[in-house]
């Protein structure tokens, strides 16, 4: 059986374009591995379907492209939890139990391989806490560490300091400023421009939200109420789309891109505690809790 290049291998950021020989050598060379999520869903008239499965997928790969030695990327999941988005036509929903077992029968599949750090990178906003549980059962079935975020938690900080001209909170949730801008700079000729409105959800009208129950990508409310999308907005954006530009776009995600490494590099050296056992008399089965 010939032997993988290391030095090749070292080159290559796409998971699915390595052999298995290959992989063996990956894992040697103790890459992270990247998982991107996403939705297939309603962007308002002027974006496409695959906004949030694309601009996570277009930050993972570009950090791979730039720093191949240190992550691999693998195929992104393109489809999420949009139950109630489904009053908007071309929205795709997968249900939350089989949404989380999806990512983590991937997740226990690379850690079986040797992978042992592990990063879901999210694009769509109800997808959040379900990567999260993803991740927590990934470490706690696994020996793998599997780090969990949302593309736009990279970004939050300068974005709002640098970049973002629109409402703070609700300006940047969904089809919005940001989400707009990005897609622009990744992807701008599929972007509908002359369609491109701004719309806030009709929900922070209401008495009561400034202090409650507002939305946006870096600002939560301390209140969650998820509503039918089709109750607070009439054309599927949640924000100031018309504030959007190529150029802020370009700006927002050079710097994911930057901090995506930075974090995957932190994140490959990062020790595994010990788990430690407190009980005076040692457990007589192993825990029955799973997914």
């Amino acid at each position: 059986m010939p032997t993988a290049s290391r030095d090749a291998v070292a080159r290559e950021y796409r998971y699915e374009l390595l052999t298995w020989p290959e992989i063996d050598e990956a894992v040697a060379l103790r890459k992270a591995v990247v998982l991107p999520v996403g939705s297939t869903e309603q962007h308002g008239p002027h974006l496409p379907l695959d906004v949030d499965a694309k601009l996570s997928a277009a930050v993972a790969y570009e950090a791979g492209r730039r720093s191949p030695e240190d992550l691999l990327v693998l195929p992104p999941v393109a489809y999420g939890y949009c139950h109630h988005v489904m009053d908007f036509p071309g929205t795709i929903n997968i249900e939350p139990t089989t949404f989380v077992k999806l990512l983590l029968d991937i997740t226990r599949s690379v850690a079986y391989h040797g992978f042992k750090r592990i990063v879901i990178l999210n694009g769509h906003g109800s997808n959040h806490p379900l990567v999260e549980e993803a991740g927590r059962q990934t470490i706690l079935q696994t020996d793998a560490l599997c780090l969990t975020l949302s593309w736009w938690q990279l970004v939050a900080d300068y974005w709002n300091s640098e970049v973002r001209t629109s409402a703070i909170p609700g300006g940047c949730a969904h089809a919005c400023e940001l989400e707009t801008s990005m897609y622009l700079h990744v992807d701008g000729a599929h972007v509908r421009t002359d369609r491109v409105r701004s719309e806030l959800p009709a929900f922070m009208a209401l008495p009561g939200a400034a202090e409650w129950h507002y939305t946006d990508l870096t600002k939560a409310s301390p209140a969650t109420i998820v509503e039918w999308t089709s109750t607070y907005t009439q054309t599927g954006v949640i924000g100031e789309a018309e504030q959007a530009t190529a150029e802020k776009g370009r700006r927002v995600f050079e710097h994911a891109v930057a901090r995506m490494i930075e974090m995957v590099r932190w994140f490959r050296a990062r020790p595994r505690p010990e788990r430690r056992e407190h009980h005076a008399t040692s457990p007589t089965f192993p825990l029955p809790f799973g997914w």
